[in-house]
């Protein structure tokens, strides 16, 4: 009940985050466009797992020590942690905001609601800070830590929203596999050189890329945001997803470029002897190390 009640006031805000969110789109996109290899780090392409979700733990349990060195009376050490908490929340707003440019449809109103709560407590936060410098009483930015903290615990509930029921920055194949992987036929009986071909096996939905006398496949929805990767193109021995350019290498299915933090489920494909196609999977996609 109170979920339903959560997601109806967050979704009544999209009069004025879809506008903002879409103008952040724009700033961001123009911003990340010319930096693909800082974008890239951000993600958390070379960690196998996006890096924002790993930071936003940091200033949650800081700015809780905050409170309990204002309870305990011990105003130097609240001071020193409030400046790390700060520092660590824009960190993680960084990394936020390149997970942000590839952030579509409801998820990317939800994820500016997040965004604008969370700017909101930085600013409490510092303002804090700030009063904290004067030698007079305390309580207004003990008072102020107090607020920041309920802003920020509500901003990482919507947080949670745009990752749990949203499936941002989730890997797509999580739970797409189960039992042992068999050899299926393939509907199509021609695939031409270096064109990105879409094919059924069974019930998934496979790209196929012929280089020579190899066909290469992996599964046609992108990890990253479900793409359809047989729209993409083939560039450096990659296949390149049309919504986001993540890129993943043919040959092995890891990935080569953001934002995907997670590598492509890969098939083997064959000759049958009635002259057709089939397809055996080799792998689930992974976070795991990259060639």
């Amino acid at each position: 009940m109170l979920a339903r009640f959560f997601t109806r006031l967050i979704d009544a805000q999209g009069v004025w985050a879809r506008p903002l969110g879409d103008l952040n789109h724009r700033l961001l996109t123009a911003v990340f466009g010319p930096l693909r290899f800082l974008k890239d780090f951000l993600n958390g392409r070379w960690l196998g797992h996006p890096v924002h979700g790993a930071l936003t733990d940091l200033p949650i349990g800081i700015f809780l020590l905050v409170i309990v060195f204002d309870v305990l009376a011990i105003p130097g050490a609240a001071s020193t942690a409030l400046f790390i908490g700060i520092l660590t929340t824009l960190g993680a707003a960084l990394t936020g905001y390149a997970d942000y440019t590839d952030t579509d449809g409801r998820a990317r109103v939800v994820a500016t609601v997040h965004s604008t709560v969370m700017t909101v407590a930085l600013v409490v936060y510092i303002v804090s800070l700030i009063l904290r410098t004067n030698s007079g009483v305390q309580t207004v930015p003990i008072v102020l830590s107090i607020i920041g903290f309920v802003l920020v615990s509500v901003g990482a509930y919507i947080g949670g929203e745009v990752v749990y029921s949203l499936g941002n920055m989730v890997n797509r194949h999580a739970w797409r596999f189960s039992g042992t992987p068999k050899w299926q036929p393939l509907d199509v009986t021609d695939v031409p050189e270096g064109v990105p071909v879409k094919a059924k096996a069974g019930a998934q939905s496979l790209v196929l890329v012929r280089e020579g006398e190899t066909v290469h496949a992996m599964h046609d929805v992108c990890a990253h945001a479900g793409g359809p990767l047989s729209e993409g193109r083939v560039v450096d021995g990659c296949i390149e997803c049309p919504w986001h350019a993540s890129r993943f290498e043919l040959r092995t299915g890891h990935r080569k470029r953001g934002p995907t933090t997670h590598d492509q489920p890969l098939y083997e494909v064959r000759r049958t002897e009635a002259g057709g196609w089939e397809a055996l999977r080799l792998n689930g996609g992974s976070a795991g190390p990259q060639s």
